[in-house]
């Protein structure tokens, strides 16, 4: 893709190539952008081609964050206007420490954390090639490992977003692990297990003991299921998207 600052998609290929893609130009990142890609790409949902497309709405979101990492706040955002965020998730919840009295947020108390490259040295097989992080780059990481287990589907989900810095380290402000087991017969969510490893705020964790809401459903629904019932300050707008993605698991498990 190639997109604006106002995360307008400008141009966008894809492998493998569908006409479907071309209808996404012009759309913005966002609630706009998956639901344009539901009329013209639905067809493709269960592969990765979609999970990617998918992703960009919230990786984008979080891209800009990536340049605090070599600038100031002020003037990675400037141009920008800011926005209330009260109410919007969990860590931003009304009286939250991560606004001020505007309901702005307050990129001064905003925490990361020292990350490691995702590929190992000792393990090349253990995930796809990808571009070093240099100069300035963001980057959202995701994977989902499924296996058969005492009759139910196991699955290990991660999620990482991550920006370079000066250095040449990699800093990353968001990152979960989430464990569970899905009924092979009727795709239902039989346990979940959500852990946060890194946020920004204090109170962004307090949306990892929510997700149990999901025990129960079809995860093939989950795309469309997670934004109801975690929405506001019941989800994590980050968390929600890993447990987005899990509506793939069904066409994963064919594999198995």
């Amino acid at each position: 893709m190639t997109v604006s600052p106002r995360r307008e998609i400008v141009a966008i290929e894809g492998e493998p190539d569908d006409p479907g893609l071309r209808e996404m130009i012009g759309v913005r990142a966002g609630g706009a952008s998956r639901e344009a890609m539901k009329r013209h790409l639905g067809h493709l949902r269960g592969t990765p081609l979609y999970q990617l497309i998918d992703d960009y709405a919230g990786a984008s979101l979080v891209a800009g964050w990536a340049l605090t990492r070599w600038v100031s706040p002020g003037e990675a955002f400037k141009g920008s206007s800011g926005r209330d965020m009260t109410g919007i998730c969990t860590g931003f919840s009304p009286g939250s420490q991560a606004m001020d009295e505007e309901g702005f947020s307050i990129f001064s108390i905003q925490s990361a954390t020292r990350v490691v490259p995702l590929a190992n040295p000792e393990d090349p097989d253990g995930i796809h090639a990808m571009p070093e992080m240099t100069g300035k780059r963001f980057r959202r990481a995701r994977r989902i490992d499924l296996w058969r287990e005492e009759e139910v589907i196991r699955f290990d989900a991660g999620f990482q977003d991550s920006g370079s810095t000066p250095d040449g380290t990699l800093d990353a402000v968001h990152e979960y692990r989430v464990y569970g087991e899905v009924n092979p017969e009727t795709g239902t969510l039989i346990s979940l297990q959500a852990l946060p490893l890194i946020l920004p705020y204090a109170e962004c964790p307090g949306a990892s003991m929510k997700a149990s809401r999901m025990v129960g459903r079809s995860v093939a629904g989950f795309r469309d299921d997670v934004p109801e019932i975690l929405a506001s300050t019941m989800g994590c707008t980050h968390l929600n998207d890993v447990l987005r993605a899990l509506s793939d698991i069904p066409a994963l498990a064919q594999h198995l």
